[in-house]
């Protein structure tokens, strides 16, 4: 998620605004329970062109950490111990690792904290298990922070991290392809080269950290594409939606979605940006269980809409 310096203040205002007119209640619920309050979301994806033997498959989905200053060990920890209760067969975690300066709001000019951020939170990921791996691609934070760094900080705790790259996961002689995108926003994304060696017809999961690239995505044989960074617009005023959404993910900002033959889900995150708040938009852990019959009749969660919100 990027707020870019006018945006910040304007993000501000308005949900300071917001946040008065619905009660000083509800401030202070969005700033003290609803953060704290991790929601375990089961999806059922139903792809044609999965192969019998991954009927079943369960995904967890987690995204948006944000390590510090808001977010750190004990959030995360306590997503990660619900990813373990669920014994997922692969985890998946589509970017925003850190927080960077400079889409963040902080003026201090101690030294930049972020780079041990990294780490603290790689350690705290790595205690995800799951018997076929854990895969990981770089959001717009990642980027501003250093894309080397956090690449080989979460690869040297077992995260392997998918930069326009594609890993087959196998049960027998069937394979489901997982494929990931480097961040959109700053990095370098190449579709072709993250799909790049998939054979036609095989199921694909292409992770990504802006929703809205699924416009692009759904040209490409990609059957699944799981992305986050919007954290659900954050601050969800009722009745006016949410005050700010970033970037590229404006149109597909949380939950279920179906792009012509593509499906999408959209993680509403772990940590915040800006405010130490949410409302109407609690952190997600995503449990997506998989099955190899004709997909479900299309659904579009409700847009945010509002005097602040376009497209």
């Amino acid at each position: 998620m990027e707020l870019a310096p006018a945006t910040r203040r304007l993000f501000l205002r308005v949900s300071a605004t917001a946040l008065g007119g619905v009660g000083v209640g509800s401030a202070g619920y969005a700033t003290l329970i609803e953060p704290e309050h991790i929601q375990l979301e089961r999806v059922e994806i139903h792809l044609p062109q999965l192969r019998p033997e991954f009927d079943g498959l369960k995904i967890a989905h987690l995204c948006d950490f944000h390590y510090g200053p808001f977010t750190g060990e004990r959030e995360i920890g306590r997503a990660v111990d619900l990813v373990n209760v669920e014994s997922p067969d692969v985890v998946v975690l589509t970017g925003d690792f850190v927080t960077s300066r400079a889409f963040g709001f902080s003026r201090d000019r101690s030294p930049d904290p972020a780079p041990r951020n990294a780490l603290l939170c790689a350690d705290t990921l790595a205690r995800l298990r799951a018997p076929l791996g854990v895969f990981a691609v770089l959001g717009n934070h990642d980027i501003g922070v250093g894309a080397a760094h956090i690449s080989a900080v979460l690869q040297s705790r077992k995260i392997r991290v998918l930069v326009n790259a594609n890993q087959a996961l196998e049960r027998g002689r069937a394979r489901l392809w997982l494929a990931g995108v480097n961040d959109v926003l700053y990095g370098n994304p190449r579709i072709d080269a993250a799909l790049h060696g998939i054979p036609a017809g095989e199921a694909t999961v292409l992770l990504v950290h802006e929703p809205d690239f699924a416009d692009q995505a759904a040209r490409h044989p990609v059957h699944l594409q799981l992305s986050g960074h919007s954290h659900g617009g954050q601050i969800r005023v009722p009745l006016l939606g949410s005050p700010y959404l970033p970037p590229l993910a404006r149109k597909y900002p949380y939950g279920y979605y179906r792009i012509a033959d593509m499906q999408l889900y959209t993680n509403r995150g772990i940590g915040t940006l800006g405010l130490p708040m949410r409302l109407d938009a609690p952190p997600e852990v995503t449990i997506l269980t998989l099955h190899p019959t004709l997909p479900m009749p299309a659904f579009r969660a409700p847009m945010p809409q509002g005097p602040w919100y376009s497209k």
